[in-house]
């Protein structure tokens, strides 16, 4: 039986019939209306059989013009998806805890912008390699926000560092990050938000901030934390460049992006 996700997925993937002249327009042979007039003219056949106006096809079936076969253009897959702790971005499908076996999906995808293992949030999941390198590029610089919960105080002093760069051991500092408080135990951190839930377990002295960084070194975020003193509690991913974590996406779910989304995305 299939998993939730998965389901998701294939009610994606599953594309019913399209009427033909759609088909023809949008592999990209003509336009529905030039399409109708192929069609009455007899010069399309749908699996060796003369098509007639207005009838449907199916995707697996054989559409040919003349003796030429044509295909309808893919669909880009480009999903959010709300990763829950305790799955691997990898594309192992050997790796048990694996994003690609979590997901299931039934054609060959991949993640864009890893999360740790340990990392709740927005990941991106696309079949279109030259978009994911188009977001991954390191001249790209995308922002990438997370909910950030640390122990301890942060200090000025801290966030001071933090949006000016700190030493992680590269060779550089890292860029200049944008430093929110949204919470924490101390007076003056904001308190618990609305329609927070308090977590268990907590230090006495925490902090939660919302950190934009324009990197994606391994472990940035951890190790930017460490190096001033405030080790990471909890780390979630909220937005990465113009995409927002869907409030309405529950942890381990996903959707396609929509139209406006896609556009924002690609700039």
């Amino acid at each position: 039986m299939a998993n939730k996700i998965e389901k998701q997925f294939l009610d994606t993937e599953n594309k019913g019939p399209v009427r033909l002249n759609k088909y023809l327009s949008e592999a990209g042979v003509c336009s529905r209306r030039e399409a109708d007039k192929l069609i009455a003219a007899g010069q399309v056949t749908v699996d060796g059989v003369r098509a007639e106006t207005g009838m449907k096809v199916e995707p697996w079936q054989v559409v040919r013009i003349g003796k030429k076969q044509v295909s309808r253009q893919e669909e880009m897959i480009v999903l959010a998806v709300n990763k829950p702790r305790g799955i691997v971005c990898t594309e192992e499908r050997r790796e048990r805890d694996s994003i690609v076996r979590f997901l299931n999906y039934p054609v060959r995808i991949t993640y864009v912008g890893r999360l740790d293992k340990d990392t709740e949030g927005l990941l991106l999941i696309t079949d279109d390699g030259m978009l994911a390198h188009e977001l991954l590029a390191p001249g790209k610089h995308v922002d990438k926000t997370y909910f950030v919960r640390v122990e301890g105080k942060l200090t000025v002093e801290n966030i001071r560092n933090l949006e000016n760069g700190v030493d992680i051991g590269e060779e550089k500092l890292t860029m200049p990050a944008k430093v929110e408080i949204v919470g924490g135990s101390w007076e003056g951190a904001g308190g618990m938000q609305p329609g927070r839930v308090r977590i268990q377990n907590l230090p006495e002295v925490y902090t939660e901030l919302h950190l934009t960084i324009h990197e994606g070194k391994f472990h940035q975020v951890k190790r930017m934390m460490a190096a001033v003193g405030n080790p990471v509690i909890y780390l979630k991913r909220i937005s990465m460049g113009p995409l927002t974590l869907p409030d309405n996406l529950k942890k381990g779910e996903c959707r396609p992006l929509t139209e406006e989304e896609l556009l924002r995305l690609k700039g």
